[in-house]
């Protein structure tokens, strides 16, 4: 099975979309203290991150241009796969472990700040696809396209600069945690329009 450079970029869109829904249901759930399907939504996101490393690496081997933002995608995407992997397989045995043994609770935490410091990274990479195709698409569009841009580009600054800080100074910092990640799905999801609104035909 083969495909264009076209349907690559749509596929990649379509998958960054995807994801922006599954962790705002998720995160919606969350905040509404709902039953959070965790191993659903995180198994999900966890196969959804898999064919976004397998079709953003396909785009940045074909693409002409703007590699590095295709490779900040497709290395966002096996980043995120290891997030979602230890969140899958490590919360639960640690948590149940630091409850029978007290003395793992640091070790326990420290499995959990991980797994978010690998998060924080994952969006930088995002926010910066993001400030790369946006200030591309403000480049070459017109009107509403430009706008997108613009918007695009700046939100992937503020989740860099956002989860950056949280990386650094942990997620008690003075930028909340939400925060950080809320910005980086946004950046996702712009990012996806800005893709999802391109027709190229062959690498660029």
């Amino acid at each position: 099975m083969d495909y264009t450079f076209k349907q690559t970029v749509k596929l990649v869109a379509a998958l960054l979309i995807a994801l922006a829904i599954t962790q705002s249901v998720y995160t919606a759930l969350y905040v509404a203290k709902a039953p959070v399907p965790r191993q659903l939504l995180w198994g999900l996101e966890g196969l959804l991150f898999v064919f976004l490393a397998a079709f953003a690496g396909a785009a940045l081997a074909e693409s002409r241009t703007l590699k590095v933002g295709w490779s900040a995608i497709a290395f966002s995407a096996v980043l995120n796969v290891v997030q979602v992997g230890v969140g899958l397989t490590m919360f639960g045995p640690f948590r149940e472990a630091s409850q029978d043994l007290e003395t793992l609770a640091p070790t326990a935490g420290a499995v959990v700040a991980f797994s978010f410091f690998v998060y924080n990274a994952a969006k930088i990479l995002l926010g910066f696809a993001a400030l790369i195709f946006g200030l591309q698409k403000k480049a070459v569009g017109t009107g509403g396209a430009s706008m997108l841009g613009t918007v695009t580009a700046l939100i992937g600054v503020i989740a860099i600069i956002s989860n950056a800080t949280v990386m650094a100074l942990g997620r008690g910092s003075f930028i909340p945690s939400p925060v950080a990640g809320g910005s980086g799905v946004v950046a996702t999801l712009l990012l996806a329009l800005c893709l999802s609104s391109t027709s190229p035909t062959s690498g660029e």
